[in-house]
């Protein structure tokens, strides 16, 4: 399973979304996310869900990896349809006994829930997916360089860098998750029976190596980054520089367009979660 985590890691393309301006998808993204929450009926959630379908299209990222994507996400989509389904008592009663009631409400809001997590996981999944952690801190230090008036000129793009390199370290830290595990499984170490108290106690052969690993990764970083004299954000160039183009217009106008569709239908039609 945890290999399965794809967030963070960036997958080279040719696609619309490769090739569109680092900034324009970090503002696109973070609407996306907040209208995926705005809509309140299944009109609108069909919006959204033909909108994340068209992204993951767009890209050209393999169903093979938005897939091993999701799968993490498994256990929090079972949970969280549990809740909906046996705590929600609204609409007409299906099915009840002495323990259990399932109503129609609670198997609406169900499914409305599921889609809307399986939506946000693949717009803010895109972003990564399809953006380079270079291009990534520049669409962060351009976006935030209105706060260089208040004189954090150095700080936009040391923030910048600080969460792009954290973003690029999640899937470090898991394939070394994998390979401890791994080791320690060999050593004949049982991480998956007992109670809780037990599998706490087994993970510290995991947590306690992994955290001398990321501290020796940030310190071969350090050293990398000295090597290469850097320095900071002060008297920094770029050899590309960002430029928005024909298709971030259209991509602007398709945002546009699917806003004002979440919107207009969820005004139309009466919500009903």
């Amino acid at each position: 399973m945890v290999r399965d985590i794809t967030i963070g890691q960036y997958f080279p393309g040719n696609s619309v979304l490769h090739n569109a301006d680092p900034r324009l998808k970090l503002v696109l993204s973070f609407v996306a996310i907040i209208f995926i929450f705005v809509c309140n009926n299944f009109y609108s959630l069909a919006l959204v869900a033909l909108f994340s379908v068209v992204a993951v299209l767009s890209s050209k990222i393999s169903l093979k990896i938005i897939l091993k994507g999701l799968r993490p996400m498994l256990i929090l989509l079972i949970f969280t349809s549990a809740l909906q389904l046996f705590y929600n008592k609204q609409g007409e009663v299906l099915f009840t006994s002495r323990y259990l009631t399932i109503t129609t409400g609670g198997i609406y809001t169900t499914i409305f829930m599921v889609i809307r997590i399986i939506c946000l996981v693949l717009v803010s999944s895109l972003l990564t997916y399809t953006t380079s952690p270079t291009q990534l801190t520049d669409g962060i230090e351009r976006l935030l360089s209105p706060l260089k008036v208040f004189g954090l000129k150095n700080g936009v793009h040391t923030l910048a860098m600080m969460m792009t390199i954290a973003l690029r370290f999640i899937p470090t830290l898991i394939d070394e998750i994998d390979k401890i595990t791994s080791a320690q499984k060999a050593r004949g170490a049982n991480l998956e029976t007992g109670g809780i108290v037990k599998r706490a106690k087994a993970l510290l052969p995991i947590f306690i190596p992994l955290l001398v690993n990321s501290f020796r990764h940030a310190f071969e970083l350090s050293l990398a980054m000295s090597a290469r004299c850097y320095n900071g954000g002060e008297g920094r160039t770029r050899m590309k520089q960002l430029k928005l183009q024909t298709r971030d217009y259209i991509l602007m106008f398709s945002m546009l367009i699917f806003v004002g569709g979440v919107i207009a239908l969820n005004i139309i039609f009466e919500s009903v979660i």
